[in-house]
């Protein structure tokens, strides 16, 4: 499955030092508003360390790991979702996104541009208003559509009281945009996601990013910084992510392990930011891995946690899906305690599960199919 993440946020703010970090790439990333102007793409690995023992285990050649697709998008301006800026552009590109990375800034210098004061909730409500802004523009076209939509289904019944359920949402729901609550609007949202037909913006999946300065990574100071520690109050610990963009950036850049590490050590840095982030985005979304295993390659496939054996079967490919007999399955976790695959084997932790089995994080799997 394809998984997109686009990073957001005001100009100057490091969200192009920190795409170029995720992804390795160099796109520009300059101290002037609207550097970026088309989105830059660019697909960064799943660190997960299960893939490096089963690679040892099944004496693989390579590893395909699970992969994420990052976006860099253009600096929003307030106004954005009636055209200011590059307004219009950049609120489309957001829709395509699976999940958001609000990108704010939460460090002061006088050498980096900016038209305020630093206020990193402020940006941010900025952007969710924006969002807020562009869904009130396409309720309202859907809720002019509908009545003759409604004319035209009246000669079916079930088709038109799908119709009226939708009216009567996006009518609550264009009253509720009006105040701006997000909180508010979500909840209902997804209370009645049967009703929503509208890809709305403001209630994507998101996280938060918490761009700090070098200073701040020494001895944890960062845990100490005032605009951190107003976004944590707002969205909560689990939601906002500490990182240096410049930092990871620069040890983005080095290609020895041992000069990532020493660097690292020097920056006082317990782990990577840049593997927070994705593990992060990885979770927030709801996402498990299983993998296919064997002497050629070992394979992390991403799916949805909750979805059956042959749903995830499709992911490998159509035929698998279509021509589900079984599948022989069972848990890294239980191969690394036993060691080897026969004395797996002999432990009866493989077992042969059918169509309606839910594949488990770690699972491993050899599908059984005839076309």
């Amino acid at each position: 499955m394809s998984i997109k993440v686009g990073l957001v946020g005001l100009p100057n703010v490091g969200k192009s030092t920190l795409f170029n970090a995720l992804t390795k790439s160099n796109v520009p990333a300059e101290n002037y508003a609207f550097c970026t102007i088309d989105p830059h793409l660019a697909t960064t690995n799943v660190p997960d360390p299960r893939s490096e023992q089963l690679l040892k285990l099944y004496n693989s050649t390579k590893i395909i790991p699970s992969q994420i697709n990052f976006v860099d998008i253009a600096g929003l301006v307030k106004g954005a979702a009636s055209g200011e800026g590059l307004g219009n552009q950049f609120l489309g590109h957001i829709r395509e996104v699976d999940l958001i990375l609000y990108v704010l800034r939460c460090f002061d210098d006088v050498n980096i541009i900016r038209d305020s004061e630093v206020d990193p909730l402020s940006d941010y409500e900025i952007i969710a208003t924006e969002l807020v802004l562009k869904d009130l523009e396409s309720i309202s076209k859907r809720l002019e559509k509908l009545p003759k939509l409604l004319r035209t289904a009246a000669s079916s019944p079930k088709e038109k009281l799908i119709l009226e359920q939708e009216q009567a949402f996006l009518v609550k729901l264009n009253k509720l945009c009006d105040t701006g609550n997000l909180v508010e609007i979500t909840k209902f949202v997804r209370a009645n996601q049967a009703a929503n037909t509208l890809p709305l913006l403001c209630t994507k999946n998101f996280l938060v990013i918490a761009n700090l300065t070098e200073s701040d990574l020494d001895g944890k100071a960062w845990q100490q910084n005032k605009y951190y520690q107003t976004l944590i109050q707002h969205f909560g610990a689990d939601r906002v992510i500490p990182v240096c963009a410049k930092i990871e950036y620069e040890l983005s850049q080095l290609d020895n392990p041992e000069e990532v590490a020493e660097l690292a050590n020097m920056m006082g840095l317990e782990g990577s930011g840049l593997d927070r982030i994705i593990s992060a985005a990885y979770k927030n979304l709801g996402l498990i891995t299983f993998f296919t295993c064997g002497p050629k390659e070992i394979h992390a496939w991403p799916i949805p946690a909750g979805i059956t054996i042959r749903q995830a079967a499709g992911e490998i490919h159509s035929d698998l899906e279509r021509g589900f007999i079984c599948a022989e399955i069972f848990n890294c976790e239980d191969l690394f305690k036993a060691g080897s695959i026969n004395t797996l084997r002999d432990s009866g932790k493989l077992r042969t599960e059918g169509q309606g089995y839910i594949v488990q994080d770690g699972d491993i799997v050899n599908v059984r199919f005839n076309v």
